[in-house]
C-alpha cells in the first residue's frame, strides 16, 4: 500500500477535502446508497481514505476500510492488463484475427439490416482483431441496447440464470451463434469482447484465466482479496449490494451470503466477474500511473502503458461521451472542455455496474476510486462528484 499522509504534503487542501466528505456523507444520508469507499492517492501516497455508511443494512454492519466490493467491469482494465503482458511476449500483435485462437470467429455473420425481429445477414469484410476486442469495435455487444434484434440473443440466450454457472468455453461457443451487431472496426459498442480477452488468454498460456490473473497481476500486486469470489473466511468483508427502490430509499440487490460471489463460479468473467477491496486496486491503478511497476515488480512495459491509455478511437468512431476516447480497456480524456468537468488531457478511467469507479492522473500524479455498491444508477453521479470535489481541493 502506498503510504498515508496528510493532504497538504501531496499539494491538497484539508479543509476544501471536508467538501468531499460532505458530499459523500450526505449522499448516504439521503439513502442515494448504503456506503462506500473513497480514496485519493498522489505522488504514490494516500491522502484521503474514508468510509460512509454501511456496508450491510440488514447486518448492522459499518462499512470498513477493508470491505470487498463487487466490481463488475472494473474488471475490464485488469482483464486487458493480462492480455497486454501476453503481448510483450510476442504471443501475437494487436491485428491478429481473433479466429487464430477461436477458429468459429471465422465464420460470423454480420446484420445488414432488420425488419421487427428479422435479419438479413452479410459475410464479415475482415476478421475481427485483439485491437477490435480491445477497443470494443468488434461488432460484439452485450443486451444492454434495444436497437437489434441481437440484442435480445444476448439477454436471453447468454446473459441468462445460467449465465454464471457455464465455463468460458461454453460462454464463447454460445456468443459465436449470434450475429454481429456491425462491421469490425466501424462503430464502438460496449460488449462481451473482454470475456472473450479472457478466454484467449486462457488459450495462450494454458492456464485457467483466474489462474493466470493470480500469477500475473494478483500475486505481484499483492492484490490478496480480488478474484472471481470470495472465500468463505471473508465472506463476513462482502459488501451488501443495493438498488434504488422506486418508492425512495433503497432495496436489496444481492446480499452477501447468497451471492453468486461468496462461491467459486464456472465463469471467470474478464469482462464483469471480479471482486476487490479499494487498497488492491488502488494496487493495480498506481501500477499503470508508475508506467507498469508497482512495489518493485513489474507488470508491463512504460512502452505498453503509453499504448493502452491513449485513444485509439479513429475520428470516424465517436466515443460515447464527448471529450473522450477509447484505448485498450480504458475511457481516455481528450479534452476536458468538451468533457466538461474538472480533470486533465490524457487521463484514463472506468467504472462498474454497483457505481464503482477509478481514474488516473498522469498529469497531476493522482488516482481516485471510489467504491459504493449500488445497481441500476442512472441518478447519483458519485464517480463525477470524486472528481470535481478532488480537484477543487488541488492547490499546488
Amino acid at each position: 500500500m502506498a503510504f498515508t499522509v496528510t493532504p497538504e504534503e501531496v499539494g491538497f487542501s484539508s479543509k476544501r477535502l471536508e467538501r468531499l466528505s460532505q458530499a459523500m456523507g450526505s449522499h448516504v444520508k439521503d439513502r442515494h446508497c448504503a456506503g462506500m469507499g473513497v480514496l485519493l492517492a498522489r505522488h504514490n501516497r494516500i491522502c484521503y481514505f474514508e468510509s460512509f455508511g454501511m456496508m450491510d443494512i440488514e447486518a448492522g454492519k459499518q462499512m470498513q476500510p477493508d470491505a470487498i466490493f463487487r466490481i463488475y467491469s472494473m474488471s475490464k482494465p485488469i482483464t486487458s492488463v493480462a492480455v497486454l503482458t501476453l503481448y510483450e511476449q510476442n504471443y501475437f500483435h494487436l491485428h491478429t484475427p481473433v479466429s487464430e485462437f477461436i477458429p468459429a470467429f471465422r465464420h460470423l455473420k454480420v446484420v445488414k439490416s432488420t425488419n421487427g425481429s428479422d435479419m438479413e445477414l452479410e459475410e464479415l469484410r475482415r476478421p475481427i482483431t485483439i485491437h477490435d476486442l480491445l477497443t470494443h469495435t468488434s461488432g460484439l455487444s452485450y443486451g444492454f441496447e434495444t436497437d437489434s434484434p441481437v440484442e435480445d440473443l444476448y439477454r436471453n440466450q447468454l446473459h441468462d440464470e445460467a449465465y454464471y454457472e457455464r465455463s468460458l468455453e461454453e460462454t464463447i461457443a454460445r456468443l459465436v451463434t449470434f450475429p454481429l451487431v456491425n462491421q469490425p472496426g466501424t462503430a464502438w459498442r460496449y460488449s462481451v469482447a473482454t470475456d472473450v480477452l479472457g478466454y484467449i488468454v486462457e488459450i495462450v498460456s494454458g492456464m485457467p484465466f483466474g489462474d493466470y490473473l493470480q500469477s500475473a497481476i494478483f500475486e505481484p500486486l499483492k492484490m490478496e482479496d480480488t478474484g472471481f469470489y470470495v472465500p468463505e473466511e471473508k465472506i463476513d468483508r462482502l459488501a451488501a449490494n443495493y438498488a434504488p427502490d422506486p418508492d425512495g430509499g433503497l432495496v436489496l440487490f444481492d446480499a452477501p451470503a447468497n451471492s453468486v460471489f461468496a462461491r467459486p463460479p464456472r465463469l471467470h468473467s474478464g469482462g464483469g466477474g471480479l471482486v476487490s477491496t479499494i487498497t488492491d486496486y488502488l494496487h493495480f491503478a498506481q501500477m499503470l500511473l508508475s508506467n507498469g511497476e508497482w512495489g518493485g515488480r513489474r507488470i508491463l512495459k512504460r512502452k505498453t502503458v503509453e499504448l493502452m491509455t491513449q485513444n485509439h478511437l479513429p475520428e470516424m468512431i465517436p466515443f460515447e461521451e464527448l471529450g473522450a476516447g477509447f484505448g485498450l480497456g480504458v475511457r481516455v480524456i481528450e479534452d476536458i472542455a468538451q468533457n466538461q468537468i474538472l480533470g486533465s488531457a490524457g487521463a484514463y478511467s472506468w467504472g462498474g455496474a454497483a457505481s464503482t469507479d477509478f481514474w488516473v492522473d498522469p498529469q497531476e500524479d493522482l488516482i481516485g476510486i471510489v467504491m459504493p455498491q449500488l445497481m441500476n444508477n442512472q441518478q447519483y453521479p458519485f464517480g463525477r462528484d470524486l472528481r470535481v470535489l478532488a480537484y477543487q481541493a488541488l492547490v499546488k
